[in-house]
């Protein structure tokens, strides 16, 4: 069978050498007799993977020890609602950077719990290029509870190379599809979330990074039990039957990881290939990228074709030569070059040279 190079936004690819164990692993896990999706959570046998995928991801994140790791159910836009819930009593504020689609409706869910401070996190230049706006143009609510931005916006190929550093204050951020691609200061933060099917694994669960002082903060009286943070961690991320599949294959995908030399090697991959691909638009009359150099994403390129009307013509020709998912969101067009830590240097030199050639060909 032949594997496609999958530039997939997410669910996204996953190595194959994961893939493969989960698929040995599928019926008899670790000579048990049964699948891992048939262990009960309660066993020792769950609570040492659980352990271990805990254990993996500090390791590969250097999370402290006053931080609380939790792996929860759903995605990450069930934290556009939790991440207010627990910081915001009534008449609190918190500012929120709008950047594009998610960002926006990581806002409006935070509406409903507060008053929220909203700062524009992107513009067009000049050159009608998105371009990130400088921290010294934001005007931010100081007496805020908290600064959430996304770190990387998946849709338009934004990215910050930088952590905000002009608010004192809290920070949080989504971080669904830059987590496990660069080292991260996890200090500067109060709270990291990450929904898992980008660099994490399958789709359905979401990892949460939390500040452990702030327990004693957050709001729990008029929030349900399974949206507190402090319970969740009280429980060991197990206040009712944990997400068993995806924290096991988190942890195979973890393992993954640190064999490859971790966090600060996946990023010297990533970078190259990003850079593969921006040189090579950057210097094509036929492609361009619709993001300025400073703000673009290193793990969604965003690429459009001069002449709009060949993406379709483009995008079967991609699929034929085993390219899959390039095309963009729905909502903003173009291509999109989806290159998180399991997309190899070689799907991104398969990926040019199909470019390459469709460019002559026409």
């Amino acid at each position: 069978m032949t594997r496609a190079f999958n530039f997939s936004a997410g669910p996204a690819a996953i190595p194959t050498e994961v893939l493969e164990r989960a698929q040995e692993e599928l019926l008899n896990w670790n000579g048990y007799g049964c699948s891992v999706m048939e262990l009960g959570h309660r066993t020792p046998d769950f609570k040492e993977i659980l352990h271990n995928t805990e254990t993996n991801l500090r390791k590969l994140l250097k999370i402290p020890d006053n931080y609380q790791v939790l792996f929860m159910h759903g995605s990450a836009s069930h934290q556009f609602s939790m991440v207010p819930m627990n910081f915001l009593a009534p008449g609190d504020s918190a500012n929120y950077l709008e950047m594009d689609h998610w960002s926006r409706m990581c806002i409006d869910e935070a509406k409903r719990f507060g008053n929220i401070h909203v700062e524009q996190g992107i513009r067009k230049n000049s050159d009608g290029l998105l371009e990130l706006v400088p921290e010294v143009e934001w005007n931010l609510d100081e007496d805020a509870k908290y600064l959430h931005f996304t770190s990387n916006e998946t849709i338009v190929g934004v990215q910050f190379e930088q952590d905000p550093e002009c608010f004192k204050g809290k920070l949080v951020s989504d971080m669904c599809s830059d987590i496990l691609s660069r080292p991260i200061d996890i200090e500067k933060y109060a709270l990291i979330y990450a929904g898992a099917q980008k660099n994490i694994g399958p789709s359905g669960m979401t990892v949460v990074i939390v500040r452990e002082d702030l327990f004693d903060s957050f709001q729990t009286e008029r929030v349900p039990r399974l949206f507190q943070y402090p319970h969740v961690a009280a429980k060991g991320s197990m206040p009712n039957t944990p997400p068993s599949f995806g924290i096991y294959f988190a942890g195979l995908v973890f393992e993954w990881l640190l064999r490859q030399g971790g966090v600060e090697e996946m990023h010297k991959r990533n970078l190259e290939k990003a850079n593969m691909l921006y040189d090579y638009v950057d210097q094509s009359s036929f492609y361009h990228s619709p993001v300025a150099r400073g703000s673009r994403s290193f793990m969604n390129v965003a690429i459009q074709l001069d002449d709009r009307s060949l993406e379709e013509r483009f995008l079967k020709g991609a699929q034929d030569n085993h390219l899959i998912a390039l095309k963009g969101h729905r909502s903003f067009g173009g291509l999109r070059a989806s290159i998180y830590n399991a997309m190899s240097i070689d799907g991104v030199k398969a990926l040019l040279s199909y470019m390459e050639h469709f460019e002559k060909t026409l």
